[in-house]
């Protein structure tokens, strides 16, 4: 797909800025070729830093580590305070940081894009774990005119020096090809993260519960808002309309369709989850967990007894392990305007009945496997009207109809290709 062309003179100018300031970072990666690769050192980076120990980078060095523990690891972070295990060497996130671990490693493991200016040198390997996989909004060049030049040439930059692409499904194989400035190989084998996923998840609810200590057989529900882009005032802030969600009618009729007692896991995005605190609900406070800031969110949904999001993917790996979720999405007509499209039809299928957005995967004909409320009202419909033998019907199909890779071992794949390029295999 054609990408969007800067036209505007205060864009034109910013591009040139970078791409002058790109060149000269460019200049250190070639300096630090003085030093050799380090055949046991793999670098790893999520969300540009702003990541943790967590997503899809997280299980693979574990198992990475399990199978060989000479191997050393570097993690770039923007914060320091986090916490990684022993064997792993967080590094600051910054030029030089990067330059000199980077040029120095083996292997790169990202999530997200490398920053404009990076150079990869021969001999070395960057396999992408990418953070998303099937999808509700639109990427890159999907994005139309919201993916920017500046865009297209930071994922360019990044994604000719990709060695492979990590993606769970066919739909992400055709998907992704209109949607990426990418023409590399594709891994189908699932993603990491969502190893923990598959199979007996008791062990992580009754650690979660433990943690929180609420009791055994309370149930959770995980409450993940999409992040919504903008300020007030230059701050970022938790937006009031995420909250237009009725917390204490979502619990009553959670408790009246599946009875038990049930507590509410609120997720929030990471930008986020620094002003969580100044959200009170005194009908339900101590119903209310917050988990916005723990690294691994796929540790804690596995823990859940239910998951709502609005516009989030991980909606779609819930529903892998067969996990009930409701969307409540409250602003679909102006998101849908916002974002230019999305994969889905959800603002103009009736809300029971939603297909793919054939413009971006033609060949696909598939049902979109959770029901969408828009108030709660809807949201109460959908949760009393559960039928757990007609939802998970629902899910087989659309697993099978999107080709879907999901059996609990794409660490180990992943892992094991990985060994094999570290020993030049």
């Amino acid at each position: 797909m054609e990408h969007t062309v800067a036209t505007e003179p205060k864009e034109i100018k910013y591009i040139r800025k970078r791409h002058r300031k790109a060149l000269f970072e460019g200049i250190f990666f070639y300096v630090c070729r003085i030093f050799p690769i380090k055949k046991n050192l793999i670098s790893v980076c999520t969300f540009e830093g702003k990541g943790g120990f967590g997503c899809n980078a997280k299980p693979l060095v574990e198992e990475l580590h399990k199978r060989n523990p000479e191997y050393e690891f570097v993690w770039f972070v923007n914060d320091m305070s986090k916490e990684f295990p022993d064997y792993i060497r967080k590094v600051p996130n910054t030029l030089f940081g990067r330059v000199y671990w980077l040029t120095r490693s083996k292997v790169w493991i990202d999530n997200y894009r490398k920053p404009y200016g990076t150079v990869k040198r021969n001999g070395q390997y960057y396999i992408n774990v990418n953070h998303y996989t099937i999808a509700i909004k639109c990427t890159g060049l999907l994005r139309g005119k919201g993916f920017s030049e500046m865009a297209y040439l930071v994922s360019k930059n990044d994604s000719d020096m990709i060695d492979a692409l990590v993606i769970d499904s066919d739909w992400c194989e055709q998907s992704f090809d209109k949607a990426l400035v990418y023409e590399g190989e594709y891994l189908k084998t699932g993603a990491p993260r969502c190893d923990v996923l598959y199979g007996d998840r008791s062990e992580l609810k009754a650690e979660f519960h433990k943690k929180h200590n609420i009791p055994d057989d309370a149930k959770v529900v995980m409450f993940a808002p999409t992040f919504r882009e903008g300020a007030k005032n230059g701050v970022r802030s938790v937006y009031s309309e995420i909250w237009s969600i009725d917390f204490k009618r979502l619990i009553d009729n959670l408790e009246k369709k599946f009875g038990g007692e049930w507590y509410v896991c609120i997720r929030v995005h990471p930008q986020l989850a620094p002003t969580f605190s100044e959200y009170k609900n005194p009908d339900v406070q101590e119903r209310l967990i917050d988990e916005s800031q723990a690294d691994d969110m796929y540790e804690l949904l596995a823990g859940m007894d239910a998951y709502i999001t609005d516009y989030s993917s991980a909606c779609f790996e819930a529903g892998f392990a067969h996990i009930p979720v409701f969307i409540y999405a409250d602003d679909i007509q102006k998101y849908a305007k916002d974002r230019g499209a999305l994969m889905w039809n959800i603002a103009t299928d009736p809300r029971h009945s939603i297909g793919n957005n054939k413009k971006f995967t033609p060949k696909m004909d598939v049902k979109f496997p959770f029901p969408v409320a828009s108030n709660n009202e809807q949201l109460e419909e959908d949760i009393i009207g559960f039928d757990l033998e007609e939802y998970n019907d629902k899910l087989n199909k659309f697993n099978k109809r999107v080709g879907l890779v999901f059996n609990g071992n794409a660490s180990y794949k992943l892992a094991k290709k990985i060994c094999d390029e570290m020993d030049n295999k």
